[in-house]
């Protein structure tokens, strides 16, 4: 069943096996894995099937340096489904060496294996529509597949790497149909969760608060409660709920909100490969079951060991959009249009400044008249592939014609305490207060990009076919140019072994409260190369077997019917 939380009488208890607040893709799949097991599951979403004004301010908040951070209300939709209704659906796993204790990485090391979740990625990689879980190219792709730069081979950098792309999926819309029919799930829309209240020994979720804002005030006591609300609402709700434990839940030792990562990236310098652009595959391909990869470039794991260099990936990029002397009409035309494009990527188009001159902007309109072919031949393509198609063509690739290219650098951040979020002194319109927040990233952060650059170069000049340059003294700027890349809100509530140093355990618990999970990307200790979405899911659905084990056999009937009808 799926309605409005107005609906509830004022002042009702709701129960119910598990209460998960919270439904994107972490709280969706978690829903759908624990009412196959047959146990009842109260969603609390915040927001409504379609974008709500007044409900997407509710993420309002400050940042410490706007040119590092967008406002917390940019990127995210509180809204079914989450920012699954705005996301590109680039998938890949974490790698193995992600899990591991690093002496290079600060503050790494997971208290689960890569092997501890690998049973969840294919399932998980179903849910997102992302087809098999194969990553590897000459496995997703067949093993006659033709290499990323023909004549380019080496056992330092990995080139075989894949990314497979989603719908991508609105996880919304695609199970929507699904929640309302099963008996055992129950989702309310417009349902803020305003406090998670104790047991007075702190030990236990006694109730969860629930308003919505039209003042309807209702509350859940479930056997189970999930947070799966984003790396920044989790620690604002922990935070928040100070009424028994005065510096917040699970913050015993002041580690809520701090550890906040996202990824380090940005284009950077200028790769020109030898011989007929046939010898280079930098655009999508279709796999057998007709879902779009891409490659990629990374360091080996061992000489990643071997150098201290943290996680990070590469793809093959076109230059420089705000630059018009690349003299492409579809570029320009991007750039022309930035402001009609979505928030993140419209950001992107403006390459992080806002010093575009007239004779840029002329220059630009030049560009597009004087192109006619490509640019038509790309709206064409654009319509077809992207606007109608269900299976949407993933991102801007252009026609290769000079085998000249930027790398696109993905990186992981190295975890540091000071980079955090916290509460503010101000407040939204549910009284709750807001968030402040504080990212950072370090010296070392650029440092371990330098030193996967470098190796790339290397590896490019022995192999003959390839050379790779950039600009070292402008690399901290390249990198930066976007701030926090991408919404990838990470490591608030970190997964760990000891209490002093994390928030949740193995299994996702809360340490200190019996029946609080966390679900999401708040838990990752460290960021990995890769988007987080894919993992999300996956270790949201290892949280649903650790539940199902944890609650035994269902004892809570289907909660609005039974109560409400």
């Amino acid at each position: 069943m799926i309605c409005n939380a107005d609906s509830i009488p004022n002042g009702s208890c709701l129960r119910a096996d598990v209460c998960i607040i919270g439904a994107g893709p972490a709280g969706i799949a978690l829903a759908l894995d624990l009412s196959e097991r047959g146990f009842s599951v109260l969603l609390l979403e915040s927001g409504f099937m379609e974008e709500n004004p007044t409900t997407q301010r509710l993420y309002e908040g400050d940042v410490a340096d706007k040119k590092l951070h967008s406002p917390p209300d940019k990127y995210r939709q509180r809204r079914f489904g989450g920012s699954t209704a705005i996301w590109g659906g680039r998938c890949m796993p974490f790698d193995p060496l992600d899990f591991e204790a690093r002496s290079y990485v600060q503050h790494s090391g997971w208290p689960i294996s890569y092997d501890d979740l690998l049973p969840y990625y294919p399932r998980a990689n179903d849910l997102a529509e992302a087809g098999r879980f194969s990553y590897r190219a000459e496995d997703a792709l067949g093993a006659d597949t033709l290499p990323l730069i023909r004549g380019f081979e080496s056992e330092r950098v990995l080139t075989n790497g894949l990314e497979r792309f989603s719908c991508p999926t609105h996880f919304g819309n695609r199970y929507a149909r699904q929640l309302q029919l099963t008996p055992y799930v129950n989702v309310l829309l417009g349902a803020n969760c305003t406090g998670i209240r104790l047991q007075p020994n702190k030990m236990a979720v006694r109730t969860v608060d629930v308003q919505t804002l039209t003042g309807t005030r209702f509350s859940a006591t479930c056997r189970i409660t999930v947070l799966a609300v984003g790396g920044l609402e989790t620690a604002r709700l922990l935070l928040a709920s100070n009424d028994v434990a005065p510096e917040g839940i699970g913050n015993s030792h002041d580690v809520v909100g701090r550890y906040y990562m996202c990824h380090i990236a940005g284009n950077v310098g200028r790769l020109t490969i030898k011989g007929p652009t046939e010898n280079v595959k930098h655009g999508y391909e279709l796999s057998p079951e007709g879902i779009y990869c891409r490659r990629r470039l990374a360091v080996a794991p061992a000489e990643q060991q071997r150098l201290g260099l943290s996680n990070a990936v590469a793809r093959l990029h076109f230059p420089r959009i705000t630059d018009p002397v690349h003299r492409s009409g579809v570029l320009s035309g991007l750039f022309l249009a930035r402001r009609l494009i979505s928030y993140e990527y419209g950001k992107r188009l403006n390459d992080g400044n806002s010093s575009t001159t007239s004779a840029d902007y002329a220059r630009h309109v030049l560009n597009v008249a004087t192109d006619p072919v490509d640019t038509t031949a790309f709206l064409m393509h654009w319509l077809s592939h992207r606007s109608l198609a269900d299976r949407k063509y993933p991102s801007v690739i252009l026609r290769n014609r000079t085998n000249r290219f930027s790398l696109e650098m993905h990186g992981e951040q190295i975890p540091q305490c000071n980079s955090r979020v916290k509460l503010s002194d101000k407040i939204d319109t549910l009284g709750m207060p807001k968030l402040h927040i504080d990212w950072r990233y370090s010296n070392s952060d650029i440092e371990s990009i330098r030193g996967t650059l470098n190796v790339l170069s290397q590896e490019f000049a022995a192999s003959g076919v390839a050379r790779f340059e950039y600009d070292d003294e402008n690399l901290e700027e390249d990198l930066t140019r976007f701030g926090a890349y991408g919404g990838h809100h990470i490591g608030t509530a970190r997964m760990g072994n000891n209490e002093r140093f994390s928030v949740v355990n193995a299994e996702c618990q809360v340490h200190t409260v019996n029946n609080l999970f966390i679900s999401g990307s708040a838990v990752f200790p460290t960021s990995s190369q890769a988007n987080p979405t894919l993992t999300i899911i996956a270790l949201s659905l290892r949280l649903g077997h650790t539940l199902a084990k944890k609650l035994g056999t269902p004892q809570q009937a289907s909660v609005i019917d039974r109560e409400f009808a």
